[in-house]
Order: C-alpha cells, then sequence, then structure tokens
C-alpha cells in the first residue's frame, strides 16, 4: 500500500508540474511583474503627486477591486456556458495589458480612477476562467497544491516587479512616469504565452458525473441536466453559499495593501525601500503558497483558512501599534503566511463544492464577493483612518478577521468532513 501511495502521489506531482498549470503559472509570474512595478509606488504617486487625499485613495482601490468581481460574475458564467476559458483569460490579461501603463499619463486623480478601472476590468474577465481551467487541470487530491504552485509563481511575479521597480528608480532618477510606461512590455508577453502554450481543457463524462454526486451529496439534492447550466444559482448549494457569507464577513476587514503601504511611509520606510518591502512581503507570500496548499490538501482547507485568518487579525493588531521602521518589515513578513494559508485553500474548497459544469460561475461568484466587499472595506478603513486615526482603523481590520474565523467552523464543517473523507 505505500509504494501504491508513493506511486499516485508521483503521478500527481507530474500532473501538476506540466500543461496549464505551470503554463498559467508562468503568465500569472510575467502579469505581477508588470503590475507590481506599478502597485506599491502608486498610493504615493496618487497622494504626493497628485494630491489625492487617503479617501480618495481607498475610493480608487475599492472601485478598482469591486468592478472587477461584478465582471468574475459574469465571465465564469460565460466560461461555463460556452466552455470557452482560455479565449476569456487571453482578452482579460490582453486588456490589463494594455490599461495598465496608462498611468504613466495620468495628470488628475479621476484618470488614475479611470486607468485602475479599466485594468480590473480585465482582471475580472480572466480570474473565474482562469481558476475553473486550473482546478479542470489538476487531479482532485492536489487542487490546493496546484493553486499553490500557481500562486507562487504569482508572487515570483511580485517579487520581480518591485525589484526591478528599485533598479529603475535607480538608473531612471525616480521619474515615475517613465517607470509606469515600461511595465507594458512583460504586460504584454503574458499575451504570448497564452496563446501558445495555454490549452483548453474538454470535460470528461466521469469528472463531470463524479463532480456531480459530490455536489448531490454536499448540497442533498439532485444535478438538473441542461438546466443547470443555464441557471447556475439554483446548483450552488447552501453550503457553498454558507462559506461565500463567511468569506463576505472576512473581506469587509480586509482593505486595499495600499495603506499597509502608506503606514511603512508614516512610519519612516524611505521610499526608494517601498518596493523592497513589497518584495520582501511577496518572497514570503511566494514560500508559504506551496506548503499552504499541501497543507489544505493534507488536513482540510478549514483548518489552514482559520489559521490564516487568525494571523491576519494578529498582523493588523500589530500595525496599529508598531512604532519604528524595522516593525514594518516584520509584519510583511509575517503578513505573508496569511496569504499562503488562505488563498490555495480558499479556491481549492469552492472546486470540492461545486460541479464542473458551473465551476466556472462558483469561482466567479467567489471572486464577486471578495470583490463587492472591498469597496466598502477600503472606504470604511480610510475614513477610519482619517477620522480616529490608524489604531481604529487596523483594529478594526482585526475584528472582522477574528469574527470570520469563529464563524468558518459551523458555516463549512460538516460539508469539509463529508467532501474529503470521501476522497481519502
Amino acid at each position: 500500500m505505500p509504494h501504491d501511495d508513493q506511486k499516485i502521489s508521483r503521478s500527481g506531482w507530474r500532473l501538476l508540474l506540466k500543461g496549464n498549470v505551470i503554463w498559467l503559472g508562468v503568465v500569472s509570474l510575467i502579469n505581477d511583474t508588470a503590475s507590481e512595478m506599478i502597485f506599491p509606488l502608486l498610493p504615493f504617486f496618487l497622494v504626493q503627486v497628485l494630491g489625492a487625499s487617503e479617501t480618495f485613495l481607498g475610493l480608487v482601490e475599492g472601485i478598482a477591486d469591486s468592478t472587477a468581481s461584478l465582471v468574475k460574475l459574469g465571465g465564469g458564467w460565460i466560461s461555463d456556458r460556452f466552455q470557452r476559458r482560455k479565449l476569456l483569460v487571453g482578452i482579460g490579461y490582453g486588456l490589463a495589458a494594455v490599461a495598465r501603463p496608462l498611468i504613466a499619463v495620468a495628470f488628475l486623480p479621476w484618470h488614475v480612477l479611470v486607468v485602475r478601472f479599466s485594468d480590473r476590468v480585465g482582471k475580472g474577465i480572466r480570474a473565474a476562467p482562469r481558476d475553473a481551467l486550473l482546478a479542470d487541470s489538476a487531479p482532485d487530491n492536489y487542487r490546493a497544491t496546484a493553486f499553490g504552485i500557481h500562486r507562487a509563481a504569482d508572487h515570483a511575479g511580485a517579487v520581480l516587479g518591485p525589484l526591478l521597480a528599485t533598479v529603475l528608480l535607480i538608473i531612471l532618477g525616480q521619474r515615475l512616469r517613465v517607470l509606469f510606461a515600461l511595465a507594458a512590455i512583460p504586460g504584454l508577453l503574458t499575451v504570448l504565452v497564452i496563446i501558445l502554450k495555454v490549452r483548453e481543457v474538454i470535460p470528461s463524462s466521469d469528472s463531470e458525473n463524479s463532480a456531480r454526486l459530490l455536489n448531490d451529496s454536499v448540497t442533498g439534492r439532485h444535478s438538473g441536466g441542461e438546466s443547470e447550466r443555464l441557471r447556475p444559482v439554483g446548483s450552488l448549494g447552501p453550503r457553498f453559499l454558507c462559506y461565500i457569507g463567511v468569506i463576505a464577513i472576512f473581506t469587509l476587514g480586509n482593505a486595499s495593501d495600499a495603506f499597509l503601504l502608506l503606514r511603512a511611509r508614516q512610519l519612516g520606510v524611505a521610499l526608494t525601500l517601498v518596493p523592497l518591502l513589497w518584495g520582501v512581503h511577496h518572497i514570503a507570500k511566494m514560500l508559504w503558497a506551496v506548503p499552504g496548499g499541501v497543507l489544505a490538501d493534507r488536513f482540510g482547507p478549514r483548518r489552514a483558512i482559520t489559521a490564516g485568518w487568525l494571523i491576519y487579525g494578529a498582523v493588523y493588531a500589530g500595525f496599529a501599534f508598531a512604532s519604528q521602521p524595522w516593525h514594518i518589515w516584520a509584519l510583511f513578513v509575517v503578513y505573508g503566511s496569511f496569504y499562503g494559508l488562505t488563498e490555495s485553500p480558499e479556491k481549492a474548497l469552492v472546486a470540492s463544492l461545486t460541479p464542473q459544469s458551473i465551476r466556472g460561475f462558483a469561482f466567479g461568484t467567489y471572486h464577486f464577493a471578495v470583490g463587492i466587499g472591498a469597496l466598502p472595506a477600503s472606504l470604511l478603513f480610510g475614513a477610519l483612518w482619517q477620522a480616529f486615526g490608524v489604531g481604529v482603523a487596523f483594529l478594526t481590520g482585526a475584528g472582522f478577521a477574528l469574527l470570520a474565523a469563529l464563524l468558518l467552523p459551523a458555516a463549512i464543517g460538516r460539508a469539509q468532513k463529508r467532501i474529503f473523507s470521501s476522497g481519502s
């Protein structure tokens, strides 16, 4: 039996380390290199160069993420309806690659808002089809690990981007607009990789029937064939919707990371070191991504997610009471473990709770819940910071994380037990 387990393990890892899992990771690596050349510097460009307020910064980030969420819902449904996930992934990455560098020609705060809106529309188009394609491309027992590999590649790009930005800032003499324009080069490479390397996955009848039976065992009702494909809301199931509800509660306390960078500058981290700080943070996220997925596959995602949310609450409390620049560096490193313990497990649970025929819509619903809460979360955080100070803002975020961690076991505990015991 141990020999058979080792054989299965080797076979599963071989499937992960080729095909769509790897190439979608490469796409995310290149895309995040472009994105993270800009994002760590965007709060200061808005506030210090264009004269925007902290509240407007929250508005920009909130509208950007909420826009992406609305589009993700439609993008996921379309990819299910026509089974053309690769096309939507390519369109989404292409739109972002074209829109993002236009920040270089922004001269008023609302210009940045328009560019961020366009960039997030691209993200909204691609996110749910990409995650569904990734889930379809991975063995069931390695799904969280597959998402972990993808997130590790994504975070690797987020490390390269700030490092590249730091070098360019030194060479260019802090000419931010030129740096923003250069981000177009890696952005456009993503489209080329998608065209040449990413492949559609044709659903097999066996995996489709297996996924339907799994969904029936969790939701307590039967699938509806073609009508299910046309009316996916009715087939998501109560456990999935309870899970999404808890995700939404956590999201209300999860404001844009732009505020963390603003806090870093407030405590004396030099502007030229901000991209490096962001890169160190993403190194921590990258190192935790695969182990987080492996832990979720081994012990179930609920434990990993709960641990991650508790770490998030502790880190936000730390940002509230930090008083020295080294505190910020330490907190950013620890903050990376929160992402490793939540990003891949959350997505793996979405895939496990839904059949393949509506998986795109399920991921769209998940991304919608995360993103639609971004606007009130960022606005609330910015308003609390401006009215009551940084401590109240960060402690409020920590409180939402603690509440979500307490509610998660009641929402999905029994569903998780039934799902993962069936696969053992």
